[in-house]
């Protein structure tokens, strides 16, 4: 097996859900208007190159957050990086939360 550095694994992963989103694309282009929350980050992503692990959807960002954390054998499972993003998942939703009330404000005051 050949022993390949930390940089190449990410490069060859940046690589690989790069092409997924063109795949994805390429199958299906209407791909480019729907969307989803990620039960990773939190954000509200294009379901191209996005990917079922288990009940959860990841976005493309967050496949190579986690692919290149098994590759990497940063972690064993899904859950383990679900459980590192959760941070950022709140972070989403606050500033969903204050963006909604920002923008419910301003009809008000119209």
């Amino acid at each position: 097996m050949e022993n390949k550095s930390k940089e190449e694994i990410i490069k060859e992963m940046q690589q690989v859900v790069n092409q997924m989103v063109i795949d994805d694309m390429e199958e299906n282009p209407d791909m480019a208007n729907e969307y989803f929350e990620c039960n990773c980050c939190g954000k509200t992503k294009s379901l191209a190159g996005s990917i079922q692990y288990g009940k959860y959807r990841l976005c493309n960002d967050c496949v190579l957050l986690a692919e290149t954390g098994f590759a990497l054998e940063k972690f064993k499972d899904i859950q383990d990086l679900i459980d590192a993003m959760e941070d950022k998942r709140l972070e989403e939703i606050c500033e969903f939360i204050k963006s909604e009330e920002k923008r419910q404000s301003n009809i008000e005051n119209n």
